[in-house]
């Protein structure tokens, strides 16, 4: 069956999609990037087992909304009759109730050569025969299920990263959020964070704590912010800083990211750090990027002897 768009879902009736194709298509990386996407995943569920998944109440998210289910089944599922499964979803959907569909990933022969020779992994039905033999076996046992599919995807060439692209196109929920944005502030006198994707370091800003009367402040209080400011080099930083993120951001998205943390650095982690982490997440937030702000440090008591050496001009 030809390539059809993404189908629609109903948030009364989630739907179900059966994630099936040959062994090294990319049934995994499907599955995980629907996960991603906030769906119910199950694989290699027994044959046996499916209508009794089905007949459990839809699985409901932290929000109280309906998920929709993802079933992955190949060749090596216990129990597997391609033409029995196709005959149980007939019947399925015969008596109504929540919507079924089926994704079939395929690829060439050449290629899954290619693929399971490169991993050294066997094919699961070649036994001792050369892997274009299992291919060709499992080809010929799932084409049922290849034929009653909605929805299929040839993933000869497309790279991991493809396909997970490929996936949020058709599959992500209007109702479910995609990349998750941290911004945070730190002090690199208290260590720098290990959860951060991308640093920015502040010190090259000049520094409040030089300043007697800035000294207990932080970057939440207008005169530090003020102080900030009026450096020279910070206008067209900030500029510069915003229009990478900006470049960057979609990319992590494409790249199947679930989450990304930005950290900004300064001395102590409580003047220019957190002005620029909030000033930043207002930049963003006016080109319609949603983020969070958290301040690791805002709160460490001010610890001269440390601050001092580590700020030293």
């Amino acid at each position: 069956m030809a390539e059809t768009d993404a189908l629609p879902t109903d948030p009364l009736q989630p739907m179900i999609l059966l994630v099936t194709g040959l062994s090294g298509a990319g049934k995994s990386t499907a599955l995980r990037a629907l996960e991603d996407l906030g769906w119910e995943v199950v694989d290699n569920l027994p044959i046996s087992l499916v209508r009794q998944l089905l007949a459990t109440p839809a699985p409901t998210d932290a929000d109280g909304g309906l998920r929709p289910v993802a079933i992955g089944i190949d060749s090596r599922t216990r129990g597997f009759s391609a033409e029995a499964l196709v005959q149980t979803f007939k019947r399925l959907q015969s008596k109504g109730g929540r919507e079924i569909a089926t994704l079939f990933l395929d690829c060439s022969a050449a290629e899954l050569d290619r693929r399971f020779a490169e991993t050294r992994r066997r094919h699961p039905l070649a036994g001792d025969r050369p892997i274009a033999d299992g291919v060709a076996r499992e080809r010929e046992i799932m084409d049922p299920l290849r034929r009653w599919a909605e929805q299929l995807i040839d993933t000869t060439a497309f790279s991991s990263q493809d396909l997970q692209q490929d996936i949020r196109r058709r599959f992500a929920r209007p109702d479910f959020g995609g990349l998750t944005i941290s911004i945070m502030s730190f002090g690199f006198a208290r260590g720098q964070p290990r959860n951060a994707d991308l640093v920015f370091d502040m010190r090259f800003l000049r520094n409040p704590y030089w300043d007697a009367k800035l000294r207990a402040g932080t970057g939440q209080d207008k005169a530090v912010v003020a102080y900030i400011e009026a450096d020279e080099a910070y206008a067209a930083a900030m500029t510069q800083i915003s229009n990478l993120l900006i470049t960057l951001i979609p990319r992590y998205e494409q790249a199947g990211r679930s989450y990304l943390t930005i950290a900004f650095g300064c001395t102590g982690g409580r003047h220019r750090s957190v002005h620029v982490a909030e000033h930043m997440a207002a930049m963003l937030g006016e080109r319609g990027i949603h983020t969070t702000v958290q301040h690791r440090n805002l709160s460490s008591p001010i610890h001269d002897g440390l601050e001092a050496e580590a700020s030293k001009p």
